[in-house]
């Protein structure tokens, strides 16, 4: 049976470890971004080798490009293609939440931490559910431009592998959060938003 927000608040059983303000989740996600795991090695290591595969695409691309050509198709993959994906990669958040059983979902942004989120107000998950809707993102956007990275002709190439390195490093917040639950991995976590007043919390079961 699924938990709610108020069994939560049943002190015999469950602890709140920490409540984070919306406003403060970039210094947080910096935090868990530097705790050493395995986790954030595999995220580093992505964001490296997804910038050296379009490195790679470049310098192996034949023929001639004029210099006009190159420049629009690096601003395609480095600032076009990623703002207009935000969208699509927010819809790929809400799918996994959906799927978990939650009902109130909703989009919002922070332009003051040049942040975008998915929430599910009130809605309890634990860490397999939470691992479901960060990893699905990264998961299926990495698939679908690897596949069109080795598919598509000429600076399509370029644009595409470059879009890919960027959806890689917009995935840090996911990861952050990810890791949260990976440093924690000893204790049974649940974590739950409450939209409106722009707040997480984290408890954990007592043992």
């Amino acid at each position: 049976m699924a938990l709610n927000v108020n069994d939560l608040e049943d002190q015999s059983r469950y602890r709140q470890l920490i409540k984070i303000p919306y406003d403060e989740l970039i210094p947080f996600i910096l935090d868990y971004l530097r705790r050493k795991s395995g986790l954030i090695v595999f995220f580093w290591s992505a964001c490296i080798l997804t910038l050296g595969l379009a490195l790679t695409v470049r310098v192996n691309l034949s023929g001639y490009f004029p210099y006009k050509y190159l420049l629009l198709h690096s601003i395609l993959g480095l600032v076009v293609f990623p703002l207009l994906y935000i969208p699509v990669h927010e819809l790929l958040h809400i799918i996994p939440y959906y799927l978990t059983g939650a009902k109130n979902i909703r989009v919002g942004m922070d332009l003051k931490q040049y942040m975008f989120y998915v929430t599910a107000h009130r809605h309890v998950t634990t860490r397999k559910q939470f691992g479901f809707v960060a990893w699905f993102p990264f998961i299926i956007t990495t698939i679908v431009l690897v596949y069109l990275v080795l598919s598509v002709p000429g600076l399509w190439k370029w644009s595409l592998s470059l879009f890919l390195f960027v959806h890689t490093t917009m995935c840090a917040g996911d990861f952050a959060m990810l890791n949260y639950f990976r440093v924690n991995r000893k204790k049974k976590l649940f974590t739950w938003d409450d939209a409106d007043e722009k707040m997480a919390y984290f408890y954990e079961e007592i043992q």
